[in-house]
């Protein structure tokens, strides 16, 4: 894993500068349970930020001028307004899930769902006239699978919808060829995306997981458009049943294979390095350069989760899908891939332990 040193390293000569805060939670504790990250980022990190601007601004030399965060992180923007500073929301996720949350008002007032976000009877809804139909099993914070986890997370993206309505921007990783019905029932949502790592770095920014370009010299020596991708993002948890089943497939199909594999894998399900199944027509590795993996012509199709970052990769690199959903808005973005831009099929299958 690259170390948070690497990453300041690898912007030395920009303008760019990286200072962090303490999430509240130990070292040992397990950042992937929102149901315990939520509430220690709100009784945490809002102090403490103020006390960074603060103390950036102490000198008169420098003033924060404008913040940007993260959906997610809402209460930066609180944050923003006590201390007089202009912010704006940065949605990484697409427009439709933007619109999810946006309208969580008229979701309860027309009975989709109950007040702490919980579906009222399953089925089909839509938005508003010009957005895509979604299903309740698609409402993200509704899938993550543990029934009071889900009302944590709800009621803490639902605690920042006032200050949603009076931020004057809100950005988010589409474009309007993408998602024109949600971008234009939502006229405060400007479309940025999409986001792409840049071809000038040398090594991908934002993540701590070292990449293996190994990868990159095991693609050149394979015939065009001949590799199954597989890769399904940095959270995704694999029951051990499922991981077997999906390297027998993979042995099975026998096509050349690229499966990134975690290291931190045996750490949640127990699974075993599936070495046996490399042999000459599959490599595995712990990360990959996904960018360029998905631009490569020996490149033929991607088996993804449906991350919303690693959809928009696939699509912009004009490679088709195989969908295998695990959680939160990775369903409804099977459906975009599956049924309203049709490059890709879907698994009839849900990934959950």
């Amino acid at each position: 894993m690259a170390s948070w040193a690497e990453s300041k390293d690898s912007l030395k000569g920009s303008n760019i500068e990286f200072v962090s805060i303490p999430d509240g939670l130990g070292p040992e504790e397990d950042r992937s349970d929102l149901a315990l990250l939520c509430p220690a980022l709100l009784n945490t990190m809002p102090g403490l930020l103020e006390k960074l601007i603060e103390d950036i601004s102490v000198d008169g030399t420098r003033r924060i001028s404008c913040i940007v965060a993260d959906l997610f992180i809402g209460w930066a923007l609180e944050v923003a307004k006590k201390l007089g500073i202009i912010g704006a929301f940065l949605y990484t996720a697409s427009a439709a899930m933007f619109a999810s949350q946006y309208y969580i008002p008229r979701m309860i007032d027309d009975g989709i769902i109950d007040c702490n976000g919980t579906p009222i009877q399953k089925g089909t809804f839509q938005l508003a006239p010009n957005m895509p139909i979604m299903h309740t099993d698609e409402i993200w914070w509704s899938n993550i699978g543990d029934l009071e986890t889900e009302k944590k997370v709800f009621h803490y993206i639902k605690g920042f919808l006032q200050i949603l309505n009076s931020t004057k921007w809100c950005l988010c990783n589409s474009t309007y060829e993408l998602e024109p019905g949600p971008l234009s029932s939502l006229p405060k949502l400007l479309p940025i995306g999409p986001f792409l790592e840049s071809s000038h770095c040398t090594r991908s920014l934002g993540q701590f997981w070292e990449e293996d370009l190994s990868c990159l010299n095991w693609l050149d020596q394979q015939l065009p458009c001949s590799v199954i991708y597989v890769a399904f993002g940095s959270f995704t948890v694999f029951n051990p049943h499922q991981f077997k089943e999906l390297a027998l497939g993979l042995k099975l199909v026998n096509r050349p294979f690229l499966w990134v594999v975690r290291s931190d894998v045996n750490k949640y399900t127990k699974c075993e390095y599936p070495h046996e199944f490399q042999g000459n027509l599959g490599k595995i590795v712990g990360w990959a350069p996904q960018k360029q993996v998905l631009s490569h012509p020996a490149t033929a199709c991607f088996i993804s989760h449906c991350g919303w970052n690693s959809t928009v990769e696939g699509l912009c690199n004009g490679v088709p899908f195989l969908c295998w959903p695990y959680f939160c808005d990775q369903f409804f973005d099977k459906r975009y891939i599956c049924d309203e831009w049709k490059v890709g099929l879907g698994f009839d299958l849900m990934m959950k332990i």
